[in-house]
């Protein structure tokens, strides 16, 4: 019998399977195409195929590259936050018990035991390192990355792709290998009639162009619409049959004119071939199979012109036969019999033979050049042979050069995990693959630390294995439910988009932490220092946690809908044990949040810039400057983490959220210059003293200039 197996591999060609062979094995879920038989039922449960895939699905996966980095970064930011805090602490005491006493120890002692009073100050230094902890540690950052992934996700929809987990987004911008089904992934998943070459070795490609040639029309439909056991519904629809068929009846656009049938015999793997005799004033046989059974039977061909002449082409027909099949196409030879026989089949007149192919989808090249050019792997896993393979990997350029490798599921088997991840970074094509060979594949990948994906449709795809799994729209149901993202289009071009927005993701969680950390980094420097150079509190409490408002929820708003930008597909993948924090980021952290620190202390310290403010006892007017002197900072420090270019405006309009979080920043912190009393130590400036605050906080701008044009030499950036 003949059975469709691709639920479970993906694969449309039909398998044949038989009682005395090896290959006997059918499955649940599986089509019989032709004959029928008797089935004896020896597993089921969790022994049968669907069982064990069922349990492969169940198995724990491994955390995403985003997880493991961000927990190296949550260690590394919390080290960070209580050193800073202990530093803090030490700090205010330290100038409240020596610097305040002029380092007189008796003095000194005096205040270490006036327990009323150090309880006092002891108790503000805690409040003061729980401040610093709530600032220094980004508790904004989980709500900005749920935040970007949430926001991706429904721009993704709109591009045929949907994402089943969130982290699977940014999964797919660290690709460094991609394992690919061929059928319906690649190719289109469907027979089609490519070609078909007469008995004159003349070559066309569809049917209406024998529309002038009415006898050679007619003989060509009747051979392809009557000997030929699919057909087509009230729908139009083509129903029944096998898929080579339905991919010949769909060859023919017009119905021939409605005949008698006589007797047919169907379609046999031993005999390879199938007749359908019609009544046409007398008894016509037509005879469709294989090329090697059917050609050395011919004697006769039709030319398009209707007359049938001697066949002497049968040694051109044969090489271009075999040259076409060499490259994984499907030859199907249609013939006729005049001089009615019907048990015998000699004496044939050529009619044509078709060439049947599944066709490369076009977008699949596009898209196979795409990963390419983003530094990822792609490696072609088919069931279907080495020839087809290779030639439909030819077409779509997996196979470039000769140190390409392409091997089939035996050659896989004969080698060891060491050998095989030798040949890993040249492999392009497994052929005749098993399920069991994507698992080993995925498994060996991320041995080498390298961030594996899978693309499939059938439940045999170890898309649960894999760091990232691409289920085809089309595809089955175990599959989609063991699957990370689903590509609704059946299109590689869409999981190229899925790996674009991937990558946004990750630079968009990179430029919010820059962001916040040179803030950071200014804030604990400041209460650091602040209490050695005679400011104890440059920034209050509650000013402090307006700071970390805007560092936390605003700035991951305004960063979560950042671009997603096409250069981005053109630089190398992130390494699966690269941190989050790069030598880029803590060049522009520490660099920007130093120089910040020193205009800070200097702006507080230097009396010039005092005496540019209006004078009062207790300094409120130029305390107020100061607050907003380290607003302004941060606001123009976001529009230079938002981009590594020179040009700080560069795709901002595409970030619209940006621009409208910047302006409520900039409302309600020039309302709280002027409305913010005593709670937050701002008593209103002039407009000159906020021109002055404003300018000098933009200094932050060109100062970054010059190190964008440094680093620029030396590496690339986020």
């Amino acid at each position: 019998i003949d059975v469709d197996e691709s639920s479970l591999t993906g694969e449309t060609i039909e398998i044949t399977k038989n009682s005395t062979g090896q290959n006997n094995t059918v499955y649940r879920g599986t089509v019989v195409y032709s004959k029928e038989a008797l089935m004896k039922v020896e597993k089921v449960g969790n022994d049968t195929f669907y069982g064990k895939m069922s349990q492969e699905l169940q198995e724990d996966s491994q955390d995403s590259p985003l997880k493991l980095r961000l927990r190296k970064l949550a260690g590394t930011i919390s080290v960070i936050g209580y050193i800073s805090a202990a530093l803090v602490s030490i700090s205010y005491l330290f100038s409240q018990v020596v610097v305040e006493n002029n380092f007189v120890v008796s003095e000194m002692i005096k205040t270490l035991t006036n327990f009323p009073l150090m309880f006092k100050h002891i108790l503000y230094a805690l409040t003061l390192s729980v401040t610093i902890i709530v600032v220094a540690v980004p508790e904004g950052l989980p709500m900005m990355i749920t935040l970007v992934l949430s926001s991706n996700m429904k721009k993704m929809l709109k591009n045929n792709v949907l994402v089943r987990k969130l982290v699977g987004i940014e999964t797919a911008g660290s690709l460094n290998i991609l394992f690919t089904d061929k059928t319906g992934t690649l190719t289109k998943g469907q027979l089609e009639v490519a070609s078909f070459i007469t008995g004159d070795k003349k070559s066309y490609l569809t049917a209406s162009e024998l529309k002038p040639y009415k006898v050679y029309e007619e003989h060509l439909k009747y051979a392809c619409v009557y000997n030929n056991s699919s057909y087509h519904d009230e729908n139009n629809n083509t129903v029944g049959g096998n898929i080579t068929d339905r991919a010949i009846l769909n060859f023919i656009k017009e119905k021939p004119k409605d005949v008698k049938k006589i007797k047919s015999t169907p379609f046999d793997s031993t005999k390879k071939y199938s007749t359908m005799t019609l009544d046409l004033g007398k008894p016509v046989n037509y005879i469709k199979g294989a090329p090697e059974k059917l050609l050395p039977l011919c004697t006769n061909y039709i030319s398009i012109d209707g007359k049938k002449k001697s066949l002497v082409s049968k040694e051109f027909i044969m090489s271009d036969i075999k040259n076409k099949t060499s490259n994984g196409i499907r030859a199907i030879l249609l013939a006729y019999n005049d001089n009615y026989h019907y048990e015998e089949l000699n004496r044939l007149t050529l009619i044509a033979v078709l060439y049947l192919k599944d066709e490369v989808r076009k977008e699949a090249i596009e898209g196979i050049e795409l990963v390419k050019k983003a530094g990822i792997q792609t490696v072609m896993i088919t069931g279907d042979s080495k020839e087809t393979a290779v030639s439909v990997a030819k077409e779509t350029n997996l196979i470039t050069s000769d140190k390409d490798i392409a091997i089939t599921s035996n050659d896989l088997a004969n080698l060891s995990d060491e050998e095989v991840k030798k040949i890993l970074p040249n492999l392009r094509v497994v052929a005749r693959s098993l399920p069991e060979d994507k698992s080993r594949l995925v498994r060996l990948s991320e041995e080498l630390g390298l961030v594996a994906g899978m693309t499939g449709d059938g439940v045999n795809d170890a898309l649960k294995k894999a760091d990232v799994g691409f289920a085809m729209g089309s595809g089955s149901e175990v599959c989609k439910e063991a699957s990370d993202i689903v590509i609704l289009d059946d299109n590689f071009l869409s999981i190229t988009k899925a790996i674009l927005f991937g990558r946004t993701i990750f630079k968009s969680i990179r430029k919010f932490i820059i962001f916040q950390l040179t803030i950071n980094l200014c804030a604990v420097s400041l209460s650091i220092i602040g209490p050695f150079i005679g400011v104890e509190t440059p920034v209050t409490i509650v000013q402090m946690l307006w700071i970390n408002m805007i560092m936390d929820t605003l700035a991951g708003i305004a960063f979560s809908y950042e671009p997603t930008l096409k250069s981005y597909m053109y630089e190398q993948p992130k390494k699966k044990e690269e941190t989050i924090i790069n030598k880029y980021m803590y060049g522009e952290i520490l660099f920007t949040g130093i120089y910040s620190s020193l205009l800070c202390i200097f702006f507080l310290t230097n009396d010039t810039i005092k005496s540019l403010y209006r004078y009062d006892p207790n300094n409120k007017y130029f305390m107020t400057a100061f607050f907003a002197l380290f607003i302004f900072m941060g606001i123009f420090n976001s529009f230079n983490a938002r981009t590594t270019r020179i040009n700080i405006l560069s795709n901002l309009s595409k970030n619209k959220a940006f621009l409208i979080v910047t302006l409520i920043i900039v409302i309600v912190q020039l309302y709280l210059i002027y409305y913010g009393g005593e709670l937050f130590r701002a008593f209103g400036l002039t407009l000159k003293e906020i021109q002055i605050t404003i300018l000098l906080a933009a200094t932050v701008i060109p100062i970054d200039w010059i190190r964008k044009l440094i680093t620029k030499r030396r590496h690339s950036s986020i």
